[in-house]
């Protein structure tokens, strides 16, 4: 697997123009000799990566890519409703991926001391942190003249202060030339009506990203988000 050295990363997945439809890149080409960026190559096999969100949807699809190179998986997911989704994950691993280290931590993160226990309880059974990739969210399409204050509330809760308290994390535990990724959505590029509660909740974290990898440039620890079109799992489904 090839790792850019590029420190803040901001991919949107999915071009679209401001009309919704998607906008083929533009490719130019210089015929002058340029100096290629350095990329490098990262084994995966035995490092640990922490996933919020990780027990299903996009999480667990992430999961089981890094179970397939070799990454031990320290996963999380929010309430006791998903439990289900993570034994079942659990059993996938354990069969397909016999010698892949895993263990699933239950956690609301949207306090500090959450975010605090979950890391110590990763780095106490893993003894590190090399990646981590936070999957989390919660999506709302709605006309803003509806919009509760208590619906506002938790969508910052959930989508920018919760990715903030674990860039904060992230900083201080991840290892020296580690990654941390927060996944957004390319609805910021798009603009898509009703979701206005969503996409400015997860537009913070772009900022937070762009900060975050100044930071921690010094220590070679690559900071990005990533945005993603839409997908085919239950995340967009009650709100579709």
């Amino acid at each position: 697997m090839e790792i850019g050295t590029q420190t803040a990363l901001l991919i949107y997945m999915h071009p679209l123009t401001s009309n919704g439809q998607y906008r083929r890149p533009s490719l130019t080409y210089n015929s002058q000799p340029t100096t290629a960026p350095k990329v490098f190559k990262m084994s995966l096999e035995g490092k640990v990566v922490l996933i919020t969100g990780g027990a299903k949807n996009l999480g667990a699809e992430i999961a089981l890519s890094l179970a397939s190179v070799g990454a031990n998986l320290a996963l999380h997911y929010n309430s006791p409703s998903t439990k289900d989704n993570a034994d079942a994950l659990a059993k996938t691993i354990s069969q397909s991926f016999p010698q892949v280290k895993h263990a699933f931590y239950q956690g609301d993160l949207t306090t500090k001391a959450a975010v605090d226990k979950l890391f110590e309880s990763v780095l106490k059974d893993f003894g590190k942190v090399d990646i981590v990739i936070n999957t989390i969210g919660k999506v709302l399409k709605k006309p803003i003249a509806e919009i509760s204050e208590a619906e506002y509330d938790s969508m910052f809760d959930v989508n920018s202060k919760s990715a903030f308290l674990i860039l904060q994390a992230g900083a201080k535990h991840v290892e020296d030339g580690g990654k941390i990724i927060t996944i957004v959505t390319a609805l910021l590029a798009a603009f898509t009506g009703f979701y206005t509660s969503y996409a400015g909740s997860k537009a913070p974290v772009e900022h937070f990203t762009r900060g975050v990898a100044k930071e921690l440039m010094g220590r070679r620890i690559s900071v990005n988000a990533v945005a993603p079109g839409p997908m085919d799992t239950p995340f967009f489904y009650p709100q579709s």
